[in-house]
């Protein structure tokens, strides 16, 4: 019985070490689920894959995309992905069924067509496909991310999407049942070696017994003939049959429950990485490698533009001032050869990125970049005006010699904007910072002219009053006046590192001169003619100019005065009175 009872707990050992290694071989869950979007969901020409979706599981996700014709897939952030797609139809994917075999998706209804995703600044990333597409998802960055899948928004965006997870069930038992299969066999193997010496050991007790009957009392040993087990039942060994009996209860049960945990299923939680990368929206608007491309890009437009004087080539990624200006300096050197370009726009060396955190549009982010024909490095200041545009460059400025360029947060934090009339935390709102530089510039004598640092300390300052008093002590026959006025619509302020703020914007130069008396002659050189008409008047004339131009505040508190880091202007007009 003993051989019988060690062969048993070795047969349950084999079976519970079994069913330990089948979870991790045999039984183990699939490594992957995946599922797919229903087949009668309603047609639309844009598909959203929310954030909660591809963020259910830790890992990279598998998404397999089969539709007609070309396709794009756009990596934004959901509510840059929510604001393109607006109010057109479109479907979203929502979450896995309980099953996990089923995307869950949402329809909702709206216009029937959009424009082509392709191409937007707002995507970190696109891949394109044709009839299919194979497509691994990993985040870019930290924070929350989309997906938006579209043909040409025109036609209905594919409609059969899979995603394949990694699984996230578990087999707490393996382990376990593998070590008690062990430790079951290792008891089964050593019980008749155990009971053979507990017999040896009873017997030299009894002869020792007998050879002492005088000195010992005898404890009573049952014989065979007190046996009163009833004929026709088996004696039973106690002790040996009760470990028996609960070990193979215990493996039953363990072994029983075994298919059923290799098949569980946990719910998965999104993962850590999906949490917003600031609790109060303070993601910046971009990441430093979308700011590189779209620099690339404008710098490849203005290029192109520059080379062929053609401003109409400037329209895709140039507006405002900077549109104004090279129009202008276009139409003088059609005519006037020795007239100097504009300096180029460069994407390369980025000296300097200025992320704004402001999500609600427009958006604006400065570059401080230098290549060929940059002397020096230029600020330069790019705007969205909403979802579905481009960033355009709205300005250029030459930084001042000697000047060194603010320090902002790093790229990945963002920069905090400011409202042009705020002047919290503040020595002065961007609005008074421009507004004291005009004043400055139209009056030498400006009470404020302590507020912001001058001559050698500001180039562009000293240049200007100087041309403007060379003027009029060289016009002696003509009055002149000279203003420059800020033009508030087109105002950026924001803040540095140190607490201060960078305020970029526009001032309008007007040039205007008044013959003294009649039969006096204003004379206009070769490149206000070109807008004037002519070189010669006896009624008067207005030179217009646009300033570019970007001035630091320093913090409230600190006693430094304001500093005009960067400055240029270009001849937009001229007309006779």
């Amino acid at each position: 019985m003993r051989l019988k009872t060690a062969a048993l707990l070795v047969l349950l050992g084999l079976l519970t070490m079994l069913a330990g290694i089948g979870q991790l071989t045999f039984w183990a869950p699939s490594e992957t689920v995946t599922a797919s979007v229903p087949s009668d969901t309603k047609a639309a020409p844009l598909t959203v894959i929310d954030q909660k979706l591809i963020a259910l599981h830790d890992g990279p996700v598998k998404i397999k995309i089969q539709g007609e014709g070309n396709f794009t897939v756009a990596t934004g952030r959901p509510d840059d992905v929510n604001a393109w797609v607006g109010k057109t139809a479109h479907t979203t994917l929502t979450g896995v069924s309980a099953d996990q075999k089923s995307l869950e998706v949402s329809s909702a209804d709206g216009e029937a067509t959009a424009p082509s995703p392709a191409g937007s600044d707002l995507w970190v990333s696109t891949e394109d496909g044709s009839g299919e597409l194979d497509y691994t998802w990993n985040p870019p960055a930290d924070g929350e991310w989309s997906l938006l899948v579209a043909s040409d928004g025109t036609k209905p965006a594919p409609s059969s999407i899979s995603m394949t997870f990694p699984n996230n069930a578990t087999t707490p038992w393996a382990v376990p049942l593998i070590v008690l299969g062990i430790i079951i066999i290792l008891i089964g193997a050593a019980l008749p070696f155990i009971a053979k010496a507990l017999i040896n050991r009873r017997r030299d007790g009894e002869d020792d017994g007998r050879g002492n009957a005088d000195e010992t009392t005898s404890l009573p040993v049952q014989s065979p003939a007190d046996d009163t087990t009833p004929v026709g039942e088996t004696k039973k060994e106690g002790p040996a049959l009760r470990v028996t009996a609960v070990a193979a209860a215990l493996a039953a049960v363990m072994v029983g429950g075994t298919a059923v945990a290799a098949q569980a299923t946990t719910t998965p939680q999104p993962s850590a990485s999906s949490a917003p990368a600031a609790a109060d929206g303070g993601t910046p608007v971009m990441l430093e490698s979308q700011l590189q491309r779209i620099l690339e890009q404008v710098a490849s437009t203005v290029d192109a533009a520059d080379a062929a004087k053609d401003a109409a080539k400037l329209a895709p990624r140039v507006d405002k001032m900077e549109l104004q200006v090279r129009t202008a300096n276009y139409k003088i050197r059609s005519t006037v050869s020795a007239y100097e370009p504009r300096m180029p726009v460069r994407a390369t060396k980025l000296q300097s990125s200025v992320i704004s955190t402001k999500r609600d549009w427009p958006r604006t982010v400065f570059a401080l970049t230098q290549g060929d024909g940059n002397v020096v490095p230029q600020v330069l200041t790019l705007v969205q005006l909403s979802p579905r545009e481009n960033y355009k460059l709205w300005g250029t400025a030459p930084l001042q010699p000697g000047t060194n360029f603010p320090s902002f947060p790093v790229p990945r934090e963002g920069t905090q904007p400011v409202p042009a009339s705020d002047k919290t935390g503040l020595a002065y709102s961007g609005n008074e910072a421009l507004g004291i530089l005009g004043e400055m510039l139209t009056n030498p004598d400006s009470p404020n002219r302590s507020k912001l640092a001058d001559g050698q300390s500001s180039p562009y300052i000293a240049g200007a009053l100087a041309y403007q008093a060379d003027t009029v002590k060289n016009g002696t026959s003509a009055n002149f006046k000279f203003t420059h006025t800020p033009v508030t619509n087109q105002t950026v302020v924001l803040r540095t590192a140190d607490g201060g703020a960078l305020v970029v914007g526009r001032l309008d130069f007007a040039f205007e001169g008044t013959p003294k008396a009649a039969g006096d002659k204003l004379l206009l050189e070769d490149d206000s003619a070109v807008f004037a008409g002519g070189k010669e008047t006896t009624t008067g004339m207005v030179l217009n100019f646009a300033e570019s131009v970007a001035v630091y505040i320093p913090p409230a508190g600190s006693a430094d005065p304001m500093k005009l880091v960067a400055a240029t202007r270009g001849l937009v007009g001229a007309s006779f009175k």
